[in-house]
Parts: structure tokens; C-alpha cells; sequence
């Protein structure tokens, strides 16, 4: 018996997802490219788009472990998860809660800007679609719920709990990005190089837009819980810096990262429900032989993370893959519920 509808109000989850071994998917990026540029733009590399299936055990993870959940939708570009059969084996009754969400939902009125293949794009757009609850959460593919959640582990007196920690200002760390790129550009000659855009910058690019100086929360490589209403609030309040935001095919250094924006938010509101990540990180590519060995055991033995995220499994050894896999598939015992 699922007790979804059983919860005070509705709590949704968003997931963005891609394949990017579709050949249309990679034609629509190669047209959106300069000639043999898509080694200079660090938002263009392959791995970004990978997709080894994590969305089936994603999303398994949800409806077993959160089964408050209503329904969840799957934000992509004209495709089609090949997971719904092993859904229906396992959680019949769910099926019908599951949607797909096609970006033209999302940019509605902005069509002008897509294709993209910019999650930081996408994430500034999905509190968008359509019947999506108040309070929602955000899952990246390649995380997993790993253990029992409650409502409240995302929303307390319906404000996000937010998770992460306070890290000093990263203005140097921009200030040096600036400079190697001058460096790179008018020594080096490399006319188009780009800082890479990474998770700091993305973080910092949006508490600076607030206000911020000195300090800012770094949310983790967690699932994030996100209030509608807090976005559409900025966005009618901000068209164009949103405008300007969703202008970038891809990930561009420039660009402040929605999700921590609504976190800073809520900072700045006063309802702030901070919270440790309670998360396992993986990143397995080119680790020891026993890594994710002891990474699994970390969660056997810690009652207290709820989270894992496993980062480019595509470019993982397949063993590695199906251990993983076959931990996940063990303790939400598939195969128990399969035979249901």
C-alpha cells in the first residue's frame, strides 16, 4: 500500500535527465557548436551527457524509500527513459505517477532559447511544469535515496530543509579564473578558452547576486528541497537576469546555479531549516580496486546517511557499474518486490 496521499501536502520530486548515446541528441549538439570547438567548451564534453541507466535506480529508490512521494517528473529533450517496464514490475500501482516533462513544457514562452544542454538552464526553469506541487525536490539522475526518508527531511512547517555547509567567499577563486583565461587567450593564443564552470563558481555567481560578500552555503551533491512559490517570486522579479541566465547552450562559468539562488533565498528570508548533506559521494573513475568497497560499507555502517551520488558512471568499468547497481537493487530488495 503506497501512503503518498497520506502526507499533509504533496511533495513531488523533479528529475533532469538525458541520454546522450541518443545520435539524434548528439546531432542537436553538434549543430549548436562551432567547427571542432566542442573540446574548448568545457560544458560540451561527452560525460556530461552520459547515461548508463541511473535513472531506473533513481527513481526506484524513490518509490521505495519515500513512498509519500506523489508523483515525479522526468525533464528531458524529446526522449524517452527506457524505464518504465522495470517500474511496472516492481511498483505497478506507480506507473501513472510517473511523467514525462519535455523542455518546450518548461521554456514555454521562451522556446527561442532551445535547444539546450545546460543544466544549469534547465534547473532555472523546472519549478515551471505544469501541476507540479508547491514544495518539490530536485534529483540529479546519478543520486539515490539509500535509506527510509520522511516529509520532513525536506520540509519543516512547509520551508525547505536545506543541506550543505557556509565556505568562505570565493572571489579569489573567480579573480584567478579571470586571469588564466587572459593568460590563456592573449599569451597562450587559445581565442575561446573558458574557465571551467565549476560547482563553487556556479554557487558563488548566485549568493553574490543576492548580496553575499564574504561567505556563502555550498549545497551538496544532494537531492534539494525547493519551494515554487520562492521561484516564481525571483523570476517575476528578475526576468532578465533569468533571461540571461537560460541564454547559454552550455555550462558557461557566468552562470549562478538556481538551486543554491533558492537556498540564499531562503537565507535571506529567515526560514532557514539547516541541515548536515547525510551523504555518501562516489566518484569511482580511476580510484583502488577496494573504493567502492569501503564506500558501500561507510553506508552499511552509518545510519545517518540517507544520500548517495555516484558521479560519471559512464566512464566507470562495468564491474564497477553492476557493484554499485547490485548494492542499490540488494537493499531496496528488487527481487523481493519483483515477485510481488
Amino acid at each position: 500500500m503506497n501512503d503518498f496521499s497520506n502526507a499533509q501536502k504533496p511533495i513531488d520530486v523533479v528529475i533532469a535527465w538525458v541520454d546522450g548515446n541518443d545520435p539524434v541528441h548528439q546531432k542537436k549538439i553538434d549543430g549548436q557548436l562551432p567547427e571542432g570547438k566542442k573540446k574548448n567548451i568545457p560544458g560540451a564534453q561527452k560525460t556530461r551527457f552520459g547515461n548508463v541507466n541511473e535513472l531506473k535506480y533513481c527513481v526506484l529508490s524513490v518509490f521505495t524509500f519515500a513512498p509519500f512521494v506523489r508523483n515525479i517528473f522526468i525533464v528531458t529533450d524529446r526522449q524517452t527513459p527506457p524505464i518504465l517496464e522495470d517500474i511496472k514490475s516492481v511498483f505497478p500501482d506507480r506507473v501513472g505517477n510517473i511523467r514525462l516533462v519535455d523542455h518546450q513544457e518548461i521554456f514555454e514562452g521562451f522556446e527561442n532559447h532551445l535547444p539546450v544542454f545546460n543544466s544549469r538552464s534547465i534547473e532555472s526553469m523546472i519549478w515551471r511544469i505544469k501541476d507540479l506541487s508547491e514544495n518539490f525536490v530536485y534529483f540529479n539522475d546519478d543520486s539515490f535515496l539509500i535509506r527510509p526518508v520522511r516529509p520532513e527531511d525536506w520540509f519543516i512547517d512547509g520551508r525547505p530543509v536545506i543541506r550543505g555547509q557556509w565556505m568562505p567567499s570565493a572571489a579569489i577563486r573567480v579573480f584567478w579564473d579571470k586571469i588564466r583565461s587572459k593568460f590563456q587567450r592573449h599569451v597562450m593564443g587559445k581565442k575561446e578558452f573558458e574557465p571551467r564552470a565549476s560547482y563553487h563558481t556556479g554557487q558563488w555567481n548566485a549568493a553574490k547576486l543576492l548580496g553575499f560578500k564574504w561567505r556563502y552555503f555550498v549545497l551538496d551533491h544532494t537531492p534539494h528541497a525547493v519551494n515554487k512559490q520562492t521561484c516564481k517570486q525571483f523570476f517575476d522579479q528578475n526576468i532578465d537576469r533569468i533571461k540571461k541566465n537560460i541564454s547559454f547552450k552550455f555550462r558557461h562559468f557566468s552562470q549562478f546555479n538556481f538551486l543554491s539562488l533558492t537556498y540564499h533565498l531562503e537565507i535571506l528570508a529567515g526560514k532557514t531549516q539547516i541541515r548536515p548533506p547525510q551523504l555518501a559521494y562516489l566518484q569511482p573513475l580511476g580510484r583502488k580496486a577496494d573504493y567502492i568497497d569501503k564506500k558501500i560499507k561507510l553506508c552499511e555502517s552509518n545510519s545517518k546517511i540517507i544520500y548517495m551520488c555516484v558521479q560519471s558512471l559512464d566512464l566507470c568499468a562495468k564491474a564497477d557499474v553492476d557493484k554499485i547497481f547490485g548494492w542499490l537493487e540488494k537493499i531496496m530488495d528488487l527481487e523481493t518486490n519483483d515477485k510481488r
